[in-house]
């Protein structure tokens, strides 16, 4: 049975900032059997260790006896596999980047030095130094390797054969999926900097600068950064190349949840947790500096409970925001749940095993693609709330509450700019100021509740008579005014006709009796008047006087044709 303190330390390792156990790195693995020779067996003599002399004296590995020396060792390789497939087998050693070695094969008592193929990176600050095995190496042969170390960095040790041909297509693959990940999360950020300088919205700020962070983490984790150039140069900081940019993006992540969820409006409280969470996480970065001095278990431990901890934070934020409507926090939680999981999953196969490459060389950076794409929607989503909130509001501003049409301040804005452009093109424009009769007897006998339906009924039928370019507004009361681009005197005559006939084809039911509407129009046309604007509106409205006192229910025309 798995002790449960397993579990919890396959937690530990999220981001990557808990060391790998050196349980691990001691075990050998297939196919060769390992054994070291002791400490007071130590020799330079090349010549006895491949004469099989001191076989006999190699002990089985015991990685952290040999490692406790602090000075270089010999191991006996012993092939003992079966099949490794057809073609040219490599002696393929995944080692920190601090061991050098000098690999030595014995076979029929020749001795020989391996060529080094190539080194391919690989995870956690780790490579694989890939040997030619000699083409008649036999199963029962032997290798003997001298490790040295120079400096520090991730106590792994472990020995594999491979065909050459299958090791250097896995390092293609692995080198190719950490690339076209870090390229499409380089490009995603880039593309959210370039939108910032025009939306100037802090959301595509806090996603570039975290998806920038990511991109650094995977290359760094996975290795291939290393041999990156500028990149390279980080080789240094160790297992800090991959821990910073984790610690970092979890601070952003912080500040990122907080906007897009908007705590700032619905949780204060929540909204300042973190912020100090993401203070947090910045104390956890500079804690790194300090490991060297003895405090690299502390430093640790604190930070991956602080992203477990947080993790759990930001996805119950998330969903609480998204059950409360917010679609923008629902991408956000698919994406980081999706991307969590792979991360965890991730870690569990690297305390268990060393087998990892299917999740950290595709299933982490394609989850990280993936969130990035979400959580882009997600901003969008939220962008697209916002304009809707927006354009609703200015509609609001712009529009009648009763009857939906134009209020009289936005009508009279519309009107000076159709002036302005027919004045512009020399072209006619015309108003027709309407006026419903008898309105405030329909009041006093049906109530206000039946003016009001009178009022929103009148809309359809004026609009039914209007082009795409026209434009009707309430002008007061029950007073209402459109706006007819390009129409002469005699067009907007017609059209005055045929609304008068629609409105007094009107009939308002609900209220008892059907209510019979009538209205009165006065026509102004620039054509005629040489008038524009409000000036328009006077004309239009003096008019329509004129054909109240003349009985109702009738066209007048403005100016010189009024007589």
């Amino acid at each position: 049975m798995r002790k449960p303190w397993r579990g919890y330390l396959a937690l530990l390792l999220l981001l990557g900032v808990l060391p790998a156990p050196a349980a691990m790195a001691a075990t050998a693995a297939e196919p060769f059997a390992v054994s070291a020779l002791p400490a007071s067996s130590a020799t330079d003599d090349t010549a006895s260790l491949l004469s099989g002399s001191l076989d006999d004296r190699f002990a089985p590995f015991d990685y952290r006896a040999a490692r406790a020396r602090n000075a270089p060792f010999w191991l006996r390789l012993k092939w003992q596999a079966g099949e490794t497939g057809s073609g040219p087998v490599a002696l393929t050693v995944r080692a920190g980047r601090q061991f050098h070695l000098q690999i030595l094969a014995n076979h029929a008592g020749h001795g020989a030095e391996l060529h080094l193929i190539t080194e391919l990176p690989a995870y956690r600050g780790t490579h694989d130094l890939v040997y030619a095995l000699p083409e008649e190496f036999a199963l029962g042969d032997t290798l003997y390797a001298r490790v040295t170390t120079q400096g520090s960095g991730a106590e792994q040790l472990l020995f594999s054969a491979m065909p050459i041909d299958a090791t250097l297509a896995r390092g293609r693959e692995e080198a190719r999926m950490i690339c076209g990940a870090f390229g499409a999360l380089i490009a995603m950020s880039l593309a959210a900097l370039l939108i910032w300088f025009v939306l100037r919205d802090k959301l595509f700020i806090l996603y570039c600068t975290l998806f920038s962070l990511q991109a650094l983490y995977i290359a760094y984790l996975s290795g291939q950064a290393f041999s990156w150039p500028i990149l390279s140069q980080a080789l240094a900081f160790g297992a800090n190349a991959w821990n910073v940019p984790a610690s970092l993006s979890g601070a952003i992540s912080c500040l990122f949840v907080r906007e897009i969820a908007d705590l700032k409006w619905y949780s204060p409280r929540v909204y300042r947790a973190f912020g100090w969470l993401a203070w947090a996480f910045v104390l956890v970065t500079l804690a790194n500096a300090v490991k060297s001095f003895g405090f690299t278990s502390a430093v640790s431990n604190v930070g991956n409970l602080l992203f477990i901890g947080t993790a759990i934070f930001s996805l119950t934020v998330s969903f609480m925001a998204w059950r409360r409507g917010n679609r923008a926090a629902g991408w956000f939680l698919i994406a980081w749940g999706s991307l969590e999981f792979f991360t965890a999953a991730t870690a569990v196969s690297l305390l268990v095993s060393d087998q990892a490459a299917s999740l950290l060389y595709y299933g982490m950076p394609l989850a990280m693609v993936a969130a990035g794409i979400l959580v882009a929607l997600g901003v969008a989503d939220r962008l697209r709330d916002q304009r809707s909130a927006l354009t609703d509001a200015e509609r609001r501003a712009q529009t009648d509450s009763l009857t939906g049409v134009l209020n009289r301040r936005s009508l009279v804005e519309r009107l000076e700019a159709a002036g302005a452009r027919a004045r512009a093109r020399n072209l006619p424009l015309s108003l027709l100021f309407i006026d419903l009769d008898h309105f405030k007897q329909i009041n006093d006998s049906f109530g206000h509740r039946a003016g009001d339906a009178c009022l929103r009924a009148v809309i359809e039928p004026m609009q039914a008579e209007l082009r795409q370019s026209d434009a009707i507004g309430r002008y007061g009361g029950e007073e209402f005014v459109i706006i007819l681009s390009s129409a002469d005197a005699t067009a907007a005559t017609g059209i005055a006709e045929r609304v008068l006939k629609r409105v007094a084809d009107l009939k308002i039911e609900g209220f008892g009796a059907p209510i019979q509407l009538t209205c009165s129009i006065g026509v102004a046309t620039s054509d005629t008047l040489d008038q524009w604007g409000e000036q328009l509106i006077a004309s239009a409205d003096a008019a329509v006087y004129a054909a109240k006192g003349s009985g109702r229910n009738q066209v007048k025309i403005a100016g010189p044709l009024a007589a």
